[in-house]
């Protein structure tokens, strides 16, 4: 192979525009796959943040059975206390110390009576977030659902284009390391500035491919001629004649074909 340097500007227009064949078949390609990576990566989220929060309100009601439990343990205690009291009340030898006993009968009878108000509390919390713990379940199964159908579209698209998308990868560094860097360069930040990433257009019906810009005729000349670079000056665009984009297209119509 010649070197770079001595590439005609013919051979240059020829493998800019089939490196932009192949770019343009790698376009299309991710297009096929449109938003699903990212749908699929929010829904991952999505399903990861609910059954998050599942795990949180799940622990939330062992934390609330324990204090159920706890409040339990001190009704029976003071029950306990209570009963206690009571019997000594029985024994007492004077008004003082059964009104002292009295007194500790009567606290820890409230003790009872603020424990019961709080478990019935604790049971109306647990009611409400089994039903919030239901709503999530079946939001969960739902987006499960959706995702198991998003990532079953993705790997089927992917299995069908992986490998070629892989395999133009490698022809477009391959047609990179035969054009000189300073019109890669520019080819790269052509095809970046504009919308469809075409940065190398055929003359179509006197104008530039996707414009609707007419090319003077003297310079359609200059263009077919092959002798130099030639780029569109609205779009910035590189031009070439469409003889040579047809020729282009079928030799790698026949390159894709072989993937």
């Amino acid at each position: 192979m010649a070197k770079k340097s001595d590439v005609t500007v013919e051979e240059k227009l020829r493998a800019l525009y089939d490196l932009q064949l192949i770019d343009s078949r790698v376009d299309e390609i991710r297009n096929v796959r449109g938003e699903l990576p990212l749908e699929v990566e929010d829904l991952e989220d999505e399903v990861a943040g609910l059954n998050t929060r599942l795990e949180k309100m799940d622990a939330d009601l062992e934390v609330i059975d324990q204090e159920i439990s706890t409040k339990k343990n001190l009704i029976e205690d003071a029950k306990a206390a209570i009963k206690k009291y009571t019997e000594q009340q029985k024994n007492v030898r004077n008004n003082r110390e059964f009104n002292a006993l009295s007194k500790e009968v009567e606290f820890q009878e409230l003790e009872i009576e603020l424990a019961e108000k709080q478990i019935k509390e604790y049971r109306a919390q647990i009611d409400q977030k089994k039903e919030v713990i239901e709503q999530t379940k079946e939001r969960l199964e739902e987006r499960q659902k959706h995702l198991d159908h998003k990532k079953s579209e993705l790997d089927e698209i992917l299995a069908e284009t992986e490998k070629e998308e892989k395999a133009l990868i490698e022809k477009s560094k391959e047609y990179e390391k035969q054009i000189e860097e300073r019109l890669v360069t520019a080819y790269k930040r052509i095809r970046g500035s504009v919308k469809n990433g075409l940065a190398v257009v055929p003359i179509e019906r006197g104008a530039s491919g996707g414009s609707f810009f007419t090319i003077p005729p003297q310079v359609q000349m200059e263009i077919a001629g092959r002798k130099k670079i030639i780029t569109d000056e609205h779009s910035g665009r590189i031009l070439v004649d469409e003889e040579l984009a047809q020729e282009e297209r079928e030799k790698m119509n026949e390159l894709f074909q072989s993937f």
